[in-house]
C-alpha cells in the first residue's frame, strides 16, 4: 500500500471513529485531533514503542507559556513517561509540515512536563480537569523517572523525525515526530525495528571485527562480535526501549542480583566486562559487511537491530553510566552473536525470534508466560475467533494474538475498497482483542481488579499464570470450546460497555473505577447473570447500562472514602482495596434487568 493510500485508510478509520461516537450520546464530543491521537498511540502500544496510552486533552496558557498535551503513557512500574501531543489536519493527500511547527508542539508539551514537575500545576489545577490525575503522578514519580520521551503525533510528512534531547529538572528528555510516513512505514512492515539502522562506522569509529558464517543451509546467517561499551551506551540512548521489542522483557532494574552484579564490574573492573559477562544475542534483519583497519572482516552496520537476549546488560551500561557518568566505558567490551534472518515467511520469522529469546535468556529466569502468543490457549482462542459468527451470521470477533495481526488481515484480504469497507464492516476494529485485552477483561470478571489495576503486561502475566501459563508442560491445559469463547466474549462486550459509561462520568481514575465496578457486578450478580444473553444481543441492555453508572458512581465514592489520600490508582493495585470494596454497603439491584435469570 502506497504512503497516500494508507493516509486516507488512516483518515478513514478516524472519521469512521468520530461518526460512531457522535451517534452515541454517551460520549463525549469527539475532537478529531484527539481521535487521530488515540488511533496513532493505540497502534503504537500495539507494536511495542510505548505502554497503554490514555487521551488526555489539556492546553492552557501558564503565564506567558503555552501547553499543550494529547495523551500520555507510564510504565508498570512508574520509571517511563511518554507524552503525546497531536497536530492533526484531516488531509487526504501527503501534505508536508514544517519542522517549525513540530518543534513548537513538542516545546508546549516540554511546558507541560515542566510545570507539573515543578509542583506548578497541581496547586492551581481545578481537581476536575482531565489531566489533573496526570498532574499529581507526575509530581510525585518525577524522581524515578529513568526515561521520558515526548512524541509529536501528526497526519503530515515531517523532515525531521526527532530533535536534540532537552533538560527538564535534571532529566533528559527524548523529543521524537511519528508523522503519517514514520506511521505507514511501521504498518506497511509490520515489524517496528525496521527503522533501526546502526552504523556502527559512526558509533564506534570502525567496523566491529567479526566471525562470519553464511548459512546456506539455515534460516540465519551468524556472525560473532564484541561491541565497545560506549557505542553500546549510545546505541541504547538513541532507540531506548525500542531494542528490546523482541525479548521475552523489558529491563527490570539496578537492584536484581544480575543486574547489580553488572553495575559493579562497570565501576571496578570494567577491562574484566567481558570475561564476566555471557555477552547478548542479537536478531537483525539485514547486515553489512566490510573490512576493518587490519584487512579482516568487520560489521558495518545492522537493519532491524534487536536484542533478543541480553537487554538487563543493554540496560544496566545505560542506567549506570547515567548515574555515575565517572566510568570510563571506553575500556568495556561486550561480547556478541548476531542472527541475521532469512525467512520469507513473517509469521515463522516472529516464531524463530521467540524461540531464540526463549533458549538464549538465562542470566535472569524466563517464565513460559513471557513468550505465550504462542501457547495452546491463545492458538486455540485465535481459532475460535476465526470460526465464530456473531447470531446474525456475518460478523465475527477479531482475536489478535500476534500485535499488529489485524491490520495485516485487512491489508492481505481487503485487497479493494468495497473488499476492505465490507471486511471493516463484518469485523470492525471495536470487535478486536488482544490478549493484554482478554486477560483484563477475564481477571476482572474473576473479581481480581487489584491485578487488573496493575496495567496491562503485569495483569497479563498473572492471567497467565493462572490459567497454567507457567508450565513447562501444557499439552494437557483445559483449551476453551465455543460455548466457552461466547462467554469470554460476553465478558469483553460487558467490560467494554462499563469502560464506555464510566469514561464520561469521572475527571480522573475512570479505568480503575470501570474495573472495580465490573468486578462489584460479578460479585454481586455473576451468578444470576446470563452471559448467552449478553453474547445474542451483542450489547447490554439499556437497564444494566443503568444498573452500571448506578453501582460506578458508589464505587468511585468507595474508592476515595478508602483510599485515605493515596493515590486511587496506587490504592487499587493492593488486595486489601478490593476486600474494602466489595464489602461496601451498595444499592439493591434494579429491577428489571433482562439480562438476570
Amino acid at each position: 500500500m502506497e504512503l497516500v493510500d494508507f493516509l486516507r485508510q488512516t483518515q478513514a478509520e478516524v472519521r469512521s471513529e468520530i461518526g460512531d461516537r457522535l451517534g452515541d450520546p454517551g460520549n463525549a464530543y469527539p475532537y478529531p485531533e484527539s481521535v487521530f491521537a488515540e488511533v496513532v498511540m493505540q497502534h503504537m502500544s500495539e507494536i511495542g514503542m510505548t505502554f497503554d496510552p490514555v487521551v488526555c486533552h489539556y492546553a492552557a496558557k501558564v503565564g506567558n507559556a503555552n501547553l499543550r498535551l494529547s495523551g500520555y503513557a507510564v510504565s508498570d512500574e512508574a520509571d517511563q513517561l511518554d507524552l503525546f501531543v497531536s497536530l492533526y489536519e484531516g488531509v487526504d493527500d501527503v501534505n508536508p509540515i514544517p519542522d517549525a511547527q513540530t518543534k513548537t508542539a513538542a516545546e508546549q508539551c516540554l511546558r507541560f512536563l515542566a510545570n507539573c514537575a515543578q509542583g506548578r500545576l497541581a496547586s492551581t489545577m481545578d481537581q476536575s480537569n482531565d489531566a489533573y490525575a496526570l498532574v499529581l503522578t507526575i509530581q510525585g514519580c518525577y524522581a524515578n523517572l529513568d526515561q521520558i520521551r515526548v512524541y509529536v503525533l501528526t497526519d503530515r510528512q515531517a523532515k525531521a523525525k526527532n530533535f536534540k534531547s532537552r533538560e527538564v529538572n535534571g532529566k533528559t528528555v527524548m523529543l521524537e515526530v511519528m508523522d503519517i510516513e514514520r506511521l505507514h512505514r511501521h504498518w506497511s512492515e509490520g515489524k517496528p525495528r525496521d527503522e533501526l539502522v546502526v552504523n556502527f562506522e559512526e558509533v564506534a569509529g570502525s567496523p566491529l571485527p567479526c566471525v562470519y558464517i553464511p548459512g546456506d543451509m539455515a534460516e540465519y546467517d551468524y556472525a560473532l562480535t564484541v561491541i565497545p561499551g560506549e557505542a553500546m551506551r549510545f546505541v541504547y540512548e538513541k532507540y531506548g526501549a525500542r531494542l528490546l521489542e523482541a525479548n521475552v522483557r523489558s529491563f527490570l532494574s539496578m537492584t536484581g542480583k544480575v543486574n547489580r552484579g553488572i553495575r559493579d564490574t562497570l565501576k571496578e573492573d570494567p577491562e574484566r566486562f567481558m570475561a564476566y559477562n555471557n555477552g547478548i544475542v542479537i536478531v537483525a534483519d539485514e547486515l553489512s559487511l566490510g573490512r576493518t583497519e587490519d584487512g579482516g572482516p568487520g560489521i558495518l552496520w545492522l537493519k532491524g537491530m534487536q536484542i533478543v537476549n541480553g537487554g538487563q546488560t543493554t540496560a544496566s551500561i545505560y542506567f549506570t553510566k547515567k548515574k555515575s557518568p565517572e566510568i570510563n566505558l571506553r575500556r568495556v567490551r561486550i561480547p556478541a552473536k548476531v542472527i541475521v534472518l532469512k525467512s520469507e515467511d513473517p509469521v515463522q520469522e516472529e516464531v524463530l525470534i521467540s524461540d531464540i529469546s526463549k533458549f538464549a535468556n538465562s542470566q535472569n529466569s524466563v517464565r513460559q508466560s513471557d513468550l505465550s502468543a504462542n501457547k495452546p490457549f491463545h492458538v486455540e482462542v485465535e481459532k475460535l475467533a476465526m470460526s465464530t459468527y456473531c447470531p446474525d451470521g456475518i460478523g465475527r470477533w477479531f482475536y489478535e494474538r500476534a500485535a499488529g495481526s489485524y491490520k495485516t488481515m485487512l491489508a492481505r484480504e481487503g485487497t479493494t475498497p468495497a473488499r476492505l469497507t465490507n471486511l471493516k464492516q463484518s469485523i470492525p476494529p471495536a470487535r478486536k482483542i488482544t490478549k493484554t485485552d482478554l486477560a483484563k477483561f477475564l481477571n476482572a470478571w474473576d473479581q481480581l481488579p487489584d491485578s487488573v489495576s496493575f496495567g496491562a503486561q503485569k495483569n497479563f502475566v498473572r492471567f497467565m499464570n493462572r490459567i497454567g501459563g507457567d508450565e513447562v508442560d501444557d499439552s494437557q491445559a483445559t483449551l476453551p470450546d465455543v460455548p466457552e469463547f461466547k462467554r469470554m466474549i460476553a465478558r469483553a462486550i460487558l467490560f467494554k460497555a462499563t469502560q464506555k459509561l464510566v469514561r464520561p462520568m469521572f475527571p480522573a481514575f475512570q479505568a480503575n473505577v470501570a474495573t472495580y465496578t465490573v468486578s462489584l457486578l460479578a460479585n454481586r450478580l455473576g451468578d444470576q447473570l446470563d452471559l448467552e444473553k449478553i453474547w445474542l444481543r451483542q450489547d447490554i441492555s439499556s437497564r444494566l447500562k443503568e444498573q452500571v453508572q448506578t453501582w460506578a458512581v458508589e464505587v468511585n465514592r468507595v474508592l476515595h472514602e478508602t483510599s485515605e489520600g493515596r493515590m486511587i490508582s496506587e490504592w487499587s493495585k493492593k488486595p486489601e482495596c478490593w476486600v474494602m470494596v466489595k464489602s461496601a454497603k451498595y444499592s439493591s439491584p434494579l429491577n428489571d434487568i433482562p439480562e438476570i435469570r
